[in-house]
């Protein structure tokens, strides 16, 4: 038996729901995902492998929350709500939002896969739109600052799907964890920092200029991003 077969038998030993779980595990020491008291949003949650992870992690002052559209058996393991639901329909988003909360999530991971086809292209641009669907997904409930990691498999679209990503978080980087299986073309993307505007599209605020830039245009500050205005020091706009 190969090693990464014996991931099967080690869930089983240890208690975890589906091999998947090391996944998780090594994604977080390589990227360091899961902390004490996050608050983790798992997109196709079921049957629980991930769930029980962050449970672990984020112990009993962390929130875990999981969707599926399958039902979800109940966990032992810490504050875990499921939401039997497709995440794409408002009405499961917003028992997500509820059950997040308004401080907004530290970490959305979707460990989610498409039916497969066997048809390598078919499979590969199925995978992306459900990332897609789980990148949406992040920009509504992540906090500032907070993490994102998605399964994706390899082929055309990846590299664009990624530089998608790259603009709403500091950096990203393309994980292959070992539990993965030698066959799969699966590789997790695992975007870190989380950033948000300071305004909201339509929205007006009060700006005082601040600094003067290399090119002659006004500089003032706002929740730590820069905001470049055509206007001198000292006025308020």
């Amino acid at each position: 038996m190969s090693g990464k077969d014996d991931y099967y038998n080690r869930s089983k030993q240890q208690g975890y729901r589906a091999r998947s779980a090391y996944k998780l595990k090594q994604l977080d020491e390589e990227a360091d995902l899961l902390a004490p008291g996050d608050t983790v949003v798992d997109l196709g949650a079921a049957p629980g492998g991930w769930l029980q992870v962050a449970a672990e992690e984020v112990g009993e002052g962390g929130t875990v929350v999981g969707v599926d559209l399958q039902r979800i058996e109940d966990l032992d393991e810490g504050d875990v709500e499921t939401i039997r639901g497709d995440m794409t329909e408002e009405r499961t988003r917003h028992y997500l939002r509820e059950a997040v909360g308004e401080a907004g999530a530290d970490v959305v991971a979707s460990d989610m896969a498409p039916n497969m086809t066997g048809e390598y292209s078919l499979d590969h641009a199925r995978s992306v739109h459900l990332a897609r669907q789980a990148l949406d997904t992040a920009d509504e409930l992540l906090a500032t600052g907070g993490d994102f990691v998605v399964k994706v498999f390899q082929g055309e679209d990846l590299d664009a799907f990624r530089d998608d990503v790259s603009e709403s978080f500091q950096y990203v980087r393309t994980v292959s964890p070992p539990a993965s299986r030698d066959a799969s073309s699966e590789v997790y993307l695992v975007a870190k920092g989380y950033t948000t505007s300071p305004v909201a599209e339509g929205e007006r605020i009060e700006v005082t200029v601040e600094e003067e830039g290399d090119e002659g245009d006004g500089i003032a500050y706002v929740d730590g991003y820069t905001l470049f205005v055509d206007a001198d020091v000292g006025e308020t706009l």
